[in-house]
């Protein structure tokens, strides 16, 4: 069985003087992915996860190979990885890994082809779909009422149509068509 690495989270600054960083988190499973002996191969060594804990909105993390402030800001920026088997899927039915993701077609509520996924960006606000759609990429917010079915099994996912999602930015300008001047236009 194949194995694939997900990015789980980064090590932001040093909070405190006992070692504790803020951790910027890449996934959907936080209190799994950080529990107490979790251990992670990074850039920068082995990182044992000693204690975890949330203070309001941020996670912060206590690893045993970082006794105090000095040693945590050391650490500022490393990736946190894991190994999971490739088909592995999210305890969550609506989550998904990207991996998973890449290379579904995108289709629309009829089943007309749009494009094929090629990137997921995890903004801020939200994670966005990158589709390569005719030569050109196109950003969809993955968000249910714009993505309500994705179907791993099948290797597609539905996109709702919205004016302006998927059009082409030449569409705007390009001249009115026989149609649309037999309908008034």
């Amino acid at each position: 069985m194949d194995s694939i690495e997900l990015l789980v989270g980064r090590v932001g600054r040093a909070h405190g003087i006992r070692g504790d960083v803020v951790v910027e988190v890449r996934t959907d499973e936080p209190d799994r992915r950080f529990a107490p002996g979790t251990a992670f191969e990074t850039a920068r060594g082995r990182l044992t996860v000693q204690r975890s804990h949330w203070h309001g909105q941020r996670l912060l993390l206590t690893f045993a190979e970082a006794r105090d402030r000095l040693a945590a800001e050391a650490l500022r920026g490393v990736e946190l990885r894991i190994t999971v088997d490739s088909d592995q899927r999210p305890d969550d039915p609506e989550e998904f890994y990207d991996h998973h993701l890449i290379g579904l077609r995108a289709q629309g509520v009829s089943g007309q082809v749009f494009g094929e996924v090629a990137d997921v960006l995890h903004l801020p606000a939200q994670d966005v779909l990158v589709l390569r759609r005719d030569g050109r990429e196109v950003l969809v917010p993955f968000v249910a009422e714009l993505v309500p079915e994705v179907n791993v099994s099948a290797g597609t996912l539905v996109v709702v149509e919205r004016p302006g999602l998927l059009d082409d930015e030449d569409a705007e300008s390009a001249p009115a068509t026989d149609a649309a001047a037999d309908n008034g236009g």
